[in-house]
């Protein structure tokens, strides 16, 4: 059982950043990519990036050139610095990861960010 655990949500200015984390129990290189996806109130779950362990990087067009994902393998680690925060950002922020395969979803319990204008 793969395990996610997200740190770094929190309340911030409009404008402001947030540095989100999410630490995987096991090889990034045992799993297809990570993800951070986030659910905003009343909306459906959807991707913001994904970054794989080759370094392979996508965004959602409503954060390119705001956010970054990076990785770490050693940590096994993904972030999300999340730069010139708006509040349409405000919602709960999920690490998601799959099985090599891309068979079976993981994910965290969610970290809120909120985003006050």
């Amino acid at each position: 059982q793969v395990q996610l655990v997200e740190s770094g949500g929190g309340l911030v200015q409009a404008g402001g950043s947030l540095r989100l984390s999410c630490v995987s129990s096991v090889s990034i290189f045992t799993l297809n990519g990570m993800n951070w996806h986030r659910q905003l109130p009343g909306k459906e779950r959807e991707l913001v990036a994904g970054i794989t362990h080759d370094g392979s990087i996508k965004y959602a067009d409503s954060v390119k050139g705001r956010f970054t994902i990076s990785g770490d393998n050693a940590k096994n680690m993904i972030y999300l610095q999340m730069n010139s925060l708006k509040p349409e950002d405000t919602a709960v922020y999920y690490c998601h990861a799959a099985d090599f395969f891309g068979v079976i979803d993981y994910w965290g319990q969610g970290t809120q960010v909120t985003v006050s204008s």
